[in-house]
């Protein structure tokens, strides 16, 4: 029974680029594929024409034969694969499922133009700046695509040509006795194209060094060791491939005041020792501003006061942290002699022993403790 034309398979004309090709295969073959048509014979059957099809048209000297011959180019045992042998299902599929999820193989084994390399940017930020977001400038040095080749690394006019040394396929077999291995092509280094004519600027490689500046939007909240992802901006590609993408790395500086925790600001605020004993209102500082908090009387050292919403707002969600405030009664210095005959009367005025205790339980309570200890030890 005659065949159908290979174009006709794929709906396509005899002018269609590889491209073209491409596209079409891809479309048919997900539309036949046996695990999608679930054991329609007549399915499967015109999957094996697609793929046949495909594996002449996409390859430049089989269809150069099957355009000059037609179906006769393959016969006596020849079959499709006859100059080289056709690519196995694995490759073929591979190539169609590769270029959706982002892999795959290429034809025949073909390496394709790298994918420019990601970068990493070192951002030192101030906590204010991380708590409330900014807009910064960023200087790169990378490589980028080169403008008067368009990234394609040939001369404005002219174009890549197929590599004659693997016709494209990228990969060549070198055979020693029984054992064959198959290698990048050295003429075109895997890429199946060889540029005759390369562009002055970029010298074929489709790229150039540069500083590139640009501007990022860090926002609020972030923390050391956030990272801020900006697509495409990383390293271009080598002739015309995807760029990489540049991460920005995020270091907040230690603050002179405040300890970051999470969401949480902690921080230590001195009072003195007349506040600490009768109470009073302090002013306390905050990321906003300064505010008021009251200290109540008989205050000791390391109480802790929590400020609601005076911390951070986390940047993954609306969630504001608090402000922790530690107190540090300070024990006053550079007393005159006045006031030290002052402290001594105070001193006085509280007596000693258990009369002391009540005045300083913590005081009484600790050397209690230590009698007792010792006391034990008899």
């Amino acid at each position: 029974m005659a065949k159908t034309d290979y174009y006709e398979v794929l709906g396509i004309g005899k002018d269609a680029s590889e491209r073209d090709i491409k596209k079409a295969y891809k479309r048919l073959a997900m539309k036949f594929h046996p695990d999608r048509t679930k054991g329609d014979k007549g399915k499967e059957e015109q999957f094996k024409e697609v793929k046949e099809a495909y594996e002449v048209l996409n390859d430049s000297q089989k269809r150069a034969a099957y355009d000059q011959y037609g179906h006769a180019a393959f016969e006596q045992g020849q079959g499709p694969g006859g100059f080289g042998g056709g690519a196995d299902f694995g490759d073929i599929f591979g190539d169609v499922f590769g270029d959706i999820f982002g892999g795959g193989r290429g034809r025949g084994g073909q390496s394709r133009a790298r994918r420019g390399a990601d970068l990493r940017y070192n951002l030192d930020m101030s906590l204010e700046e991380a708590v409330k977001g900014k807009t910064v400038e960023l200087k790169v040095p990378t490589y980028v695509s080169c403008e008067p080749c368009d990234g394609s690394g040939a001369k404005a006019g002219s174009s890549a040509s197929t590599c004659s040394t693997c016709h494209g396929h990228g990969q060549v077999q070198m055979r020693q006795g029984m054992f064959a291995v198959q290698q990048a092509c050295p003429t075109c280094s895997g890429t199946g194209k060889v540029i005759k004519d390369p562009c002055n600027s970029c010298h074929g490689e489709g790229r150039v060094k540069k500083t590139k500046t640009l501007s990022a939007k860090i926002p609020a909240g972030v923390d050391t060791g956030d990272r801020i992802r900006l697509s495409g901006e990383g390293e271009a590609g080598e002739h015309g491939a995807p760029a990489g993408d540049l991460y920005v790395q995020v270091n907040v500086r230690d603050h002179n005041i405040f300890v970051r925790d999470d969401n949480h600001l902690y921080c230590e605020v001195p009072i003195g020792f007349t506040t600490a004993s009768l109470g009073g209102e302090i002013e306390v500082p905050t990321l906003a501003g300064k505010v008021k908090l009251k200290i109540p009387k008989e205050t000791q050292t390391g109480k802790m006061f929590r400020l609601r919403g005076k911390g951070v707002k986390s940047v993954r969600s609306s969630m504001v942290g608090d402000l922790m405030c530690k107190v540090v009664v300070e024990t006053p210095v550079n007393l005159t002699a006045e006031q030290r005959e002052l402290l001594e009367q105070l001193e006085e005025s509280m007596g000693t022993g258990k009369d002391a205790g009540r005045y300083r339980p913590k005081e009484q309570g600790f050397f209690d403790g230590v009698k007792n200890f010792f006391d034990s030890l008899k």
